[in-house]
């Protein structure tokens, strides 16, 4: 049996954060808290973010950590950060939804490709961004389970 990178216990909806630094800090706890990755992690989305924005577009943003944080990581995981009202990521980009990757070796790459073939739809980040339960979000993103 293999283990499930997105469960309901990583899925936040309706979240209200001021701005990139709360999203990002709320994505990372999220993988702390159910047991993916070390605390000292959430410092390395930041420490990534710094390097370069994780806005990719469409609404979403997939924080993560830097190359040598995968030695935080002590399982694959993601956390899924649904922000309806949206939120600032700098030049006007706007994020509704933080998909948080925690990987280890290279499993976060493998991860990525199935998060921007589901998310490349723009109709299914439109889904994303209006669900209401837990469900809904494990549906459109089971691919990646």
């Amino acid at each position: 049996m293999t283990v499930s990178v997105l469960t309901k216990e990583n899925i936040v909806l309706g979240a209200e954060v001021g701005n990139k630094e709360e999203a990002i800090r709320l994505a990372g706890k999220v993988l702390v808290e159910q047991g993916y990755v070390d605390d000292v992690y959430i410092d390395k989305m930041f420490e990534r973010e710094a390097l370069t924005s994780t806005y990719m577009g469409n609404f979403i943003a997939i924080p993560h950590g830097t190359e040598e944080a995968k030695a935080l990581v002590k399982k694959a995981g993601l956390s899924f950060i649904q922000v309806p009202n949206g939120v600032d990521f700098g030049a006007g980009n706007i994020v509704k939804i933080l998909i948080g990757i925690a990987g280890k070796d290279n499993e976060h790459l493998e991860i990525l490709s199935k998060i921007a073939l589901v998310c490349s739809e723009a109709e299914n980040v439109e889904k994303m961004i209006q669900a209401t339960t837990k469900e809904e979000i494990l549906e459109l993103l089971n691919e990646v389970n």
